[in-house]
């Protein structure tokens, strides 16, 4: 299967159709309209690392709304799993269905390699560390998610603009929450990217 093209910083974010947690068709725009958007793609719920990831966000969620950013998880699951997955694992955050996985396609999220999901040495450690620490453990896909679909973390502006692409290297590689929260050596993700981005204070 081809590698996917990957998004990059101030492309146009792609406008695609979701479903909500109760079966309603939605525009992506309708979340960025007014707000900053960070707009973070899972995997499979079988995933301990996905697991991990939204226990993070939802912890963070209240921080980055002081920040003026929403929040809004994007699934593989159908409209019903959704509803049952984020109310265990992140209630109250806005949880999208994909399941037929063409807003993954169009955010350059295809199917990772075995060694981006699973024999990678940092999936290994992360499977070690989760077990002991939260007792996650690996457990298959549910009916109709692909186990190999790799997860994608990014920040849209108002404007429609990518102000952060982060791509996965491996299913353990989660973007920094300080990253999310203060972005690049401090720049505002509610301002549009002119030029180089550079620390504040810099001339």
């Amino acid at each position: 299967m081809p590698k996917l093209a990957h998004l990059k910083f101030n492309d146009l974010a792609p406008d695609i159709p979701v479903l909500d947690a109760d079966g309603k068709v939605m525009q992506l725009s309708a979340l960025w309209k007014k707000q900053t958007l960070v707009l973070a793609f899972t995997r499979h719920f079988g995933c301990p690392q996905c697991k991990e990831m939204m226990d993070e966000l939802h912890h963070v969620r209240p921080e980055l709304e002081v920040r003026g950013l929403t929040l809004a998880i994007v699934t593989q699951g159908t409209p019903e799993q959704v509803k049952r997955f984020c109310a265990d694992r992140a209630p109250g955050a806005t949880c999208l269905a994909d399941p037929d996985r063409k807003a993954y396609t169009a955010y350059g999220l295809g199917r990772g390699s075995a060694f981006q999901t699973l024999i990678s040495p940092n999936i290994w450690k992360s499977n070690k560390r989760l077990k002991e620490t939260k007792g996650f453990s690996p457990e298959p896909a549910p009916a109709g998610q692909d186990t190999f679909i790799m997860s994608g973390t990014f920040i849209i502006g108002t404007d429609g603009r990518v102000r952060l692409p982060y791509y996965y290297e491996d299913i353990a590689d989660h973007p920094p929450v300080e990253l999310l929260l203060k972005g690049v050596m401090g720049m505002d993700w509610s301002k549009p990217i002119e030029g180089s981005i550079q620390p504040e204070g810099w001339e």
